[in-house]
């Protein structure tokens, strides 16, 4: 390391310890990542290197060495069930023993945030030891454990999962979560047809309409691609439990786009397939530096306690920037058009989806045997730092098409995407005295064949970023500057996305009951 490497690091960390905007567990995870950072990374082809560099692929930031999968999904079944010698504690008996135990538990669960990014089926795992408590009881104690997710893990990454049978603790959650209006947990409903009460997902549109959550995920797609044992963490992420992700590297289509010369038929046959390669190396790197140099696998607790293990792991392909992508495409062709307004621009769309999936199925990928040895396309949700690119697959932010329309455009996609794809639907605030439309609307949207729903109310203090929550307040904080007051690690990012991506200029989309009926009729 030369004197000038040196001089530039001193001042990278100064400004970490210096920065008054950060409160004290934000400045350590950020000094733990610039230390991360002063290590090579795993080597890659001069191409690969040159498209890191250039942005057309991106590691997501992840960090110089990997040591700890980006994702992590442990058994708390197994756990409540055997106890944890780790943790020094006895299977739970009561309900407060069963919180108790998850709290603990998320406190050593490593992730890319310094955060768990998933608290587990919480319904499920609770309601065994709700038995012995009446509703005014269950109630006051899921109240104070909600409480503590967030005071203790203050990152809007952090996903718990609900259903998709009812049940008392469900019920006893979605009255909780509008009543202490947090963004922490990041919170996802499963909804089953053939399980699922449609007073359940009434009962989840209230919630929206108070705190623009629960997700709303279609089970039986996701059981279809994942098997039963999944789980929804972080954004919107669809991994395997007792298992997750090594890392999640994004291919940026739009960029990739600018790189083409050819006709746009030509564009999957030899640009993408080129870049989708290059990615594809990377993350092999990433991999192979986890878990055959860090040696993540041989160390972990949660590994010697059968809690994780690394037959369940895969990887995340994630793309962005389909829209630009296409408009590039067409206007090389010489015929104009907008990815959910022309029929043709929808067209190239999807078939550039379809190429990439059996792509990104056909490469091998070492140590991802829970998807038969090859990584899972995922619709990545964007960057702080993106502008002029749209998140994922997404229509773009304020052109959003009538709804009908919007879905029928983004609905084909998801059928691609195992490990995620959101499309948010922005509510007129009328909703809120119309609920029974919010429900229509999400059933519809799932048998148009839509993974996940989710919905956001115009104006409302609830902000949705691209898969996890905001407050207005908070990202107001975050933009004037105010000192160490914001305690969500997430809101720092929220706020870059709100504006880079201008979030409040999303269409409010404003529907009666039978609207989308009509539509799909049409």
């Amino acid at each position: 390391m030369t004197p000038d490497d040196r001089e530039q690091i001193g001042r990278g960390v100064r400004a970490i310890v210096d920065d008054p905007t950060l409160t004290y567990r934000q400045r350590v995870q950020a000094l733990a990542i610039a230390a991360e950072n002063v290590l090579d990374s795993p080597k890659v082809s001069p191409e690969c290197a040159a498209a890191l560099e250039e942005r057309v692929i991106c590691d997501m930031y992840e960090g110089a060495a990997p040591y700890r999968p980006r994702y992590t999904l442990p058994d708390y079944d197994l756990a409540l069930r055997q106890g944890s010698r780790f943790l020094e504690l006895d299977p739970p008996r009561t309900f407060d023993d069963a919180t108790t135990f998850l709290l603990a538990m998320y406190a050593n669960v490593p992730s890319i945030t310094g955060y768990p990014v998933w608290f587990g089926d919480l319904d499920r795992l609770l309601e065994p030891f709700a038995a012995d408590l009446d509703d005014d009881e269950l109630h006051q104690r899921l109240r104070r454990f909600w409480v503590l997710l967030d005071r203790l893990f203050p990152d809007a990454f952090a996903h718990a999962n609900l259903g998709p049978a009812d049940g008392r603790v469900v019920r006893a959650a979605l009255a909780v979560h509008r009543e202490v209006r947090q963004v922490v947990p990041n919170l996802t409903l499963r909804v089953d047809p053939a399980i699922t009460p449609d007073d359940l997902v009434l009962d989840a549109m209230r919630t929206v309409a108070a705190v623009a959550q629960p997700h709303l995920v279609n089970h039986p797609l996701l059981v279809r691609d994942l098997g039963e044992r999944y789980g929804v963490v972080s954004c919107y992420n669809s991994l395997p439990v007792a298992g997750g992700a090594h890392t999640l590297v994004r291919l940026n289509l739009a960029a990739a786009a600018r790189h083409h010369t050819g006709p746009a038929a030509r564009f999957t046959a030899d640009t993408l397939a080129w870049y989708v390669e290059l990615a594809a190396e990377l993350m092999e790197a990433r991999i192979r530096h986890l878990v055959d140099d860090a040696g993540f696998f041989d160390h972990s607790w949660l590994v010697r306690e059968g809690l994780l293990s690394l037959d369940r792991f895969t990887a995340m392909f994630g793309v962005v920037g389909l829209a630009e992508c296409v408009g590039h495409l067409l206007d090389l062709d010489g015929r104009p058009g907008r990815y959910g307004h022309d029929d043709h621009a929808d067209e190239l769309a999807h078939e550039i989806v379809r190429s990439l999936s059996m792509m990104v199925e056909d490469r091998p990928m070492p140590y991802c045997e829970a998807t038969d040895g090859h990584a899972l396309l995922h619709s990545q949700a964007g960057l702080e730092s993106d502008v002029g690119v749209t998140a994922g697959t997404r229509i773009p932010v304020g052109s959003e098409p009538p709804l009908y329309r919007h879905l029928q455009t983004v609905a084909p996609n998801h059928a691609f995407f195992p490990s995620g794809v959101s499309d948010i639907v922005r509510l007129d605030d009328t909703v809120a005295h119309n609920l029974q439309a919010a429900v229509d609307i999400a059933k519809g949207s799932m048998s148009l064949g839509m993974r996940d729903v989710t919905f956001e109310l115009a104006g409302g203090e609830f902000v949705r970023i691209t898969g996890y929550l905001a407050r207005r307040s908070d990202i107001a904080q975050v933009i004037d500057g105010e000192p160490d007051t914001v305690r969500h690690s997430s809101s720092t990012l929220a706020a870059g996305s709100f504006v880079h991506a201008h979030l409040d200029d999303r269409t409010a989309q404003r529907v009666r009951s039978h609207e989308l009926d009509a539509g799909a009729r049409r």
